[in-house]
């Protein structure tokens, strides 16, 4: 079996709302970019996924054999990682199998045929500074959180740090407090609320906000600062210091080569590396270690729509797989619907591949207005 043409074209999705600044960086927009290639075999044997292709790097993969890409025990091999989505969607039509089966399989672990798969939603950002009031603008953000909730989720990711560019210093931090408490009251006692300061805190501030928030409940602080094991040492032991129960979660960007390191040493519980820059079929190498050394694993996504769904394949080969991140968007062109998000889970299909179609009629177009087809 041998690849004989590739298709690519680039779909837009639109968030349900526009998704406001971080810490560090601005207004993130309402709409995402979903690049999308398409392989066919000279046995009929299509898949598709997200894939940033070019047409030389197309010529590439045109006339290699599957044998080549692909291996079970391996996964997609690493010369072929730019183009894992379209192969591990083959790989499962090919077999009839849904991508978390073999995943699973791959990792030595049972393969699951009714998998759901605990999720967060990560629609919190600051979309709240052109607000004055603080107390108006933490109504508006448990607003937001409430839509979340009516939408199925149960765990929510609050963005904080809005003293570190767009607020003095003083005024931010206390707003990300009255927004944490606000979210709080708004999705009820029992829903998991994790922080993400996109690194801007400092330990001292981290500790402060931690302590102020100590009655709400926070299950993790995510990228609190850059990664240093000095300052997650001294974290950690000021957490067990005083029972606060709350994980330390990196590596999301440009991760520290040394961070899972640091993590089998106890000063990181959960590692982010993304779904997209580290891939998936690393993933499924990292998450097997991480369970060795008894680390939770939550990939990081944002910004691709697609990272919603491919994630979830990665929860039944990973035991301390923790959450998947959902960043809800409609992409014209892709049906998701056999992905249902209900209290707090995602239901994945046991369809094969990922589980996803695509509108062909859309897809033609947009390969022809904004892409490449390539055929031996």
């Amino acid at each position: 079996m041998k690849i004989v043409s590739v298709e690519w074209g680039c779909f837009e999705a639109r968030r349900p709302r526009n998704a406001g600044s971080n810490a560090r960086l601005g207004d993130h927009g309402i709409t995402i970019r979903a690049p999308i290639a398409r392989l066919m075999t000279d046995e009929g044997v299509s898949g598709f996924g997200v894939c940033h292709a070019n047409p030389d790097r197309a010529k590439e993969i045109l006339g290699q054999s599957w044998e080549d890409l692909y291996h079970p025990s391996e996964g997609v091999r690493e010369r072929w990682h730019a183009w894992e989505y379209p192969l591990w969607d083959m790989a499962g039509n090919r077999e009839n199998r849904p991508v978390h089966a073999l995943a699973a399989e791959r990792n030595g672990r049972p393969a699951s045929s009714a998998l759901r798969v605990a999720c967060y939603d990560t629609s919190l950002y600051f979309d709240d500074l052109h607000i004055p009031s603080t107390e108006e603008a933490a109504l508006l953000m448990a607003e937001e959180a409430r839509h979340g909730f009516d939408a199925g989720h149960r765990a929510f990711k609050i963005k904080v740090g809005r003293g570190a560019r767009h607020m003095p210093l003083e005024e931010g931090t206390l707003r990300d407090i009255a927004v944490i408490r606000a979210v709080r009251g708004a999705v009820g006692a029992n829903a998991p609320l994790l922080l993400d300061a996109n690194n801007g805190y400092n330990l001292n501030l981290t500790k402060r906000v931690l302590s102020e928030t100590a009655d709400v409940g926070i299950v993790w602080m995510e990228e609190a600062f850059h990664e240093d094991p000095v300052l997650y040492r001294d974290l950690k032991a000021w957490l067990q210091q005083r029972e606060l129960p709350v994980l330390i979660a990196d590596g999301e960007g440009h991760a520290d080569p040394h961070l899972l390191r640091w993590a089998a040493e106890g000063l990181v519980d959960v590692i982010q590396y993304d779904i997209f820059g580290h891939g998936f079929t690393r993933w499924l190498e990292t998450g097997r270690l991480l369970d060795v050394d008894g680390v939770r694993s939550a990939p990081h996504h944002y910004g691709g729509h697609y990272g919603n769904f491919a994630s979830c394949h990665l929860a039944g080969a990973i035991q301390g797989f923790t959450y998947a991140e959902w960043d809800e968007a409609h992409t014209p062109g892709i049906d998701t619907s056999a992905y249902v998000v209900a209290d707090g889970f995602v239901s994945v299909p046991d369809a094969p591949g990922f589980g996803l179609r695509l509108d062909e009629e859309a897809f033609v177009h947009a390969v022809r207005t904004r892409g490449f087809s390539l055929r031996t």
